[in-house]
This record gives structure tokens, sequence and C-alpha cells, in this order.
């Protein structure tokens, strides 16, 4: 037993070698990962005191002031703020808790999760300040502070001077900038001409010169703000620096058709064509195909999306876009439909632009089947307001039973921002059309509201026969006022209508009073009126007042009443 025993103590010690071995021989690679907590207990340290007797205590100590992992835990008397600090300081997901006191024994464990549930939003945003902002962090802190101070171009050359270091250092940050501000082009264009003029030192200027990507956001930020002469300047200055590329004529070319320069955006096209340095992309033909599509040129369309099959070049869904507006915009419904066909049957998937194009392509044919089918595709995931305003305007036009119904509910998708004149004005001649009186009173209202002027004569008479058809004279009487005084067109048969209804009441006097309307606002009796007038005096037994209306009509050779005069 005894040899047993000092072969098993024989035995242990190889053991306690093998793994002092382990822990001072770990690979130098892995060792900040595996053991940076143990990174300060020496070999010597663990041979002096033994392997076996060795706390994590000891190891503790031996880290110094501020090594106690007291980052990593808080007691039970702190507070969740402090908690919620500590973990977003340095960057950890749970602390281990404590009781308070000199053993500070474990009380449990404390998560990120469980923590923030109990601390309010607008408290949460505090305790992410005090998180160490990262690139992207200050990328968006920076184009925010910019965005803030756009209108004053002093104040942007300011911030950027303050962060040239930063930005001209590293080309990646720069870009990302730029990506940035994408929507604000004229705020781009002024970082641009910043970084064009900043001067730089003869090394600075030879590791960070302007790219030619630069150039081509530059040059689609000047044609989106209508600066067609800096787009070119910018062109002109990248092709004298020979950073000329296929992205910066796509960008050039963009900006003519965004400008309506469709002969400079064609002309453009066949000098690269011509240039042997580069070489027209799919994103150059998808430029082509669409200022052709918009030309309504159909035939030099196809010619180009021809041209293009005849290269080492796969059409995308941009160009099948293209290709589908450029039909819409001719009426050409059958070749519309046969491109979308060829996308449900190719390898090329239809997006939901495609999707929005086709509603739009179906609502003008008047096709609301097929309008409505591809709607309930993608109505869950997009709020495209045109569209939306187009499938009203089918709606409106369509002989639909239930269109009230299918206008009403699209309504509520639009903002009251988003309010446009000309829907308005066919939503009051859909309402009168429709008898509802209360929906068109308040079109109308938004109308005036809204300074909308009405100059059309049917829409007038829609609004004018809803009011007769409803007897509605107290109405019809205050829109004529109203109607008067916002310049909206005047008809005949605003006031003919008041002369019936106020006849059919025997009304003379306000009758009399409609007369006198139509003098102020130089509207000459007509046959017409004369025979309203002629037929309510008539009816009231006003014999010398229809001996006076004879007599007018005579005067102006109107054609007379038969029975004016009976036998």
């Amino acid at each position: 037993m005894q040899g047993g025993l000092r072969s098993f103590l024989s035995d242990r010690n190889v053991i306690k070698n093998a793994v002092l071995q382990r822990v001072c021989m770990v690979n130098p690679l892995l060792q900040p990962v595996a053991f940076s907590r143990f990174e300060s207990a020496t070999p010597a340290r663990i041979e002096e005191h033994g392997f076996e007797s060795t706390t994590i205590s000891d190891i503790l100590q031996g880290k110094g002031k501020g090594a106690d992992g007291s980052r990593l835990w808080c007691t039970t008397d702190d507070t969740v703020y402090d908690a919620v600090k500590s973990m977003t300081q340095n960057n950890a997901g749970a602390l281990v808790v404590v009781k308070p006191g000199e053993e500070k024994s474990i009380a449990g464990i404390i998560t990120e999760r469980e923590s923030t549930e109990q601390i309010p939003n607008h408290v949460l945003d505090l305790v992410s300040l005090f998180k160490p902002p990262n690139q992207e962090d200050k990328v968006a802190i920076l184009t925010k502070d910019l965005i803030c101070v756009a209108s004053d171009s002093v104040r942007v050359s300011s911030i950027l001077d303050q962060n040239s270091e930063y930005l001209i250092g590293s080309h990646p940050v720069y870009i990302q900038l730029l990506n940035q501000l994408n929507s604000k082009p004229s705020l781009l264009l002024e970082v641009i001409n910043w970084r064009r003029k900043r001067k730089l030192s003869f090394s600075d200027a030879c590791r960070n010169s302007m790219h030619a990507h630069e150039y081509s956001k530059g040059i689609k930020a000047a044609g989106r703000s209508r600066n067609i002469d800096l787009a070119v300047e910018l062109f002109k200055e990248a092709e004298f620096k020979g950073l000329k590329i296929t992205s910066t004529y796509n960008a050039l070319m963009g900006a003519y058709m965004f400008n309506g320069l469709s002969d400079k955006c064609y002309s453009l096209f066949l000098d690269m064509k011509k240039d042997p340095t580069c070489y027209p992309s799919v994103a150059t033909y998808n430029i082509v195909i669409s200022v052709f599509g918009r030309l309504m040129l159909t035939d030099h369309m196809e010619a180009t999306f021809k041209e293009m099959n005849e290269l080492p070049l796969a059409p995308n869904i941009s160009t099948y876009n293209y290709l589908i507006g450029g039909y819409i915009s001719t009426w050409m419904w059958g070749d519309m439909e046969r491109v979308f066909q060829v996308l449900n049957s190719g390898p090329v998937e239809p997006n939901v632009k495609t999707y929005l194009l086709m509603i739009r392509g179906y609502a003008h044919l008047g096709n609301l089947e097929k309008m409505e089918k591809i709607y309930s595709l993608v109505k869950d995931n997009v709020n495209d307001i045109p569209i939306i305003r187009v499938m009203i305007c089918a709606y409106c036009k369509s002989s639909d039973a239930d269109k009230m119904n299918k206008v009403k509910a699209l309504l509520k998708l639009i903002p009251e921002k988003e309010y446009r004149p000309w829907l308005n004005v066919l939503l009051i001649k859909l309402y009168a059309e429709e008898n509802c009186l209360e929906e068109m009173d308040n079109a109308i209202n938004e109308a005036f509201k809204r300074r909308t002027v009405v100059t059309t004569m049917g829409i007038m008479r829609c609004i004018i026969t809803a009011y007769f058809r409803n007897n509605a004279i107290e109405s019809l009487e205050k829109f004529t006022i109203r109607s008067v005084l916002a310049g909206w067109r005047m008809c005949y048969s605003l006031y003919h209508s008041k002369l019936v209804m106020y006849g059919s009441q025997k009304n003379l006097r306000e009758m009399q009073n409609v007369l006198e309307e139509m003098d102020s606002v130089n509207m000459q009796r007509t046959k017409k009126t004369l025979w309203i007038m002629y037929k309510a005096y008539w009816s009231c037994g006003q014999r010398s007042l229809v001996l006076k209306i004879l007599g007018q009509m005579f005067k102006h050779g109107h054609e007379v009443p038969i029975d004016a005069f009976p036998s």
C-alpha cells in the first residue's frame, strides 16, 4: 500500500509540474485572451507559495491597485443606474452582485437586460453617453453638427477645419461622411469644395489627394442641386488629374438627365463609347434607356436595350424598370405587361419599384382588378403616397360600385401635409357625383382654407348640381359668397339654379337678389335667365312682372313662350 501511495504522490508531482508548465508556457498569441486576468501571477510566485496554496486573491493583489475586478461587480446597495453605467463603460453584459461588508459574499448576478428594464428611456439615453464613441458614432455626430449649421458656410468650414486631421487622414471616414450627406446635396458640395480648396503639404497631397469616387459624388450632388456648371467643372477637373472613370461619366450623364438636358446626356454617352480608357457599364445604359423613356422615344429605348444585350452586360432590375416606365409614358400597355412577364419568368426578379410601376400602369389603364392584385402584394411594406394618389384617381374615374369606401380607405394613408390641390378638387367632383354633401362640403372648405382656386367649369357644375339635387339652397348661397371672394370660376348655372330653387319656393324677393348678384359680377341676363323668371312669375300669378319679362324677351330678340298669348 505504501508503494501505491508513493506512486500516487509521484504521479501527483508530475501532474503539478505539468500544470505549472502549462500555465507558464502558454502560447503568447493566446495569452492576452485566455489568461489576461492572470498575467501578473508569475511562475516564480506560484512556485514560491505552491500551486495548491496560491489563491485568486494573491493574483489580484499582484495586479496592483484598481485590478481587483471591481469593474465587474456591484453591491446590493448600488443603484440600478450605477450598475448600467458600469456595464456600459466596461462593455460588460452582466455584473456579479456582492453583499456589502468586508467579506463581500456573492448575492447573485444581474444582467444588462434586467437592469435596463427598470430604467426609463430618457435615462438610458444619458447612460449611453458614457460609452466611448466609435468611428461610426463620430461620423454621425459630425454629420449632425454640419446639418445644424448647413445655412452658414463659414461655420461649416470651421467645423470641417476642426476635424481636418480626422477626415483627411482617413479616406474611408471621409467617404462615410459623404455617404451620410447624400440626402443633403448642397451641404455635400460644401464639403467637397472644402476638400478641393484645402491646402496640403506635398506629402499629404500625395497620400490624401481626392479620389475619382469623390468627384463622382460631387458631380452627382451638383446635378441634384441644379448646378450643372459645377458638375461639368468637377468632371473636367477629374479628367485633368487623370481620374476620369466610368463612374464620373455616369455621374455627369445622370446630372444632365436630372436637369432635362437629354441631348448633352446622349452626346456624353457617345463620347464615352469613343474613350479607350472607359467602358459603358450597366448603369450607363440604364441612364440612356431612362432618358429615351422619358422622351417617349420607345424605338431608341428598345435599340439601346438591344445594343446592351449584344455586349457582355447583363440587364439588372433597374434596366427592366426603366423599360416599364418608358412604356407607361407612351401608354403601350401590352409591352409593359410583356416586360413584367419576362421578369416573372426570368432570372431577374421584380422588386418593389417594379410593382409600384405596374400599379401606376394599371391605374392609368383603368384595370382595377390587376391594380388591386399587385397592390395587395406590397401594401403591407410600402406606403408610397404618389402611388396612392394614382389609385384614388383611378377609382374616381371608374364605375366601381364600392369606390367610395376604397377611396376613403386610401385617404387614411395620406398625411395632412401631403395635400395636393388637384387631388382635393378631384375628390370634390367625386363627392358631388356620389351625392355625398357632407364630404363635399368638407373638401370645399379644405380648398378654401388652402386657397385653392377652381377654374374648371365642369367642377363648378358638379358642385351646383349636387346642391340643386338636394335642394340645399342655404349651402348653395354660402358657397356662392365664398367662391366669389376666393376667385373661383363663376358660371350661369350657379345663379340659374338659385333662381329655380327660389322660384319653386315662390320667394320673389330672393329671386330679385339673385338678379342683382348677377349684375355685380357682370353677368348679362340670357334667354335661359328670362325663361326661368317668366316661369316663376307666371306660377306666382305676377302678371305685371310676366309682361315685363316678355318685353325684355322681345327687346333682345329671344323666343317667347307659346302660352304667353293664349288665343
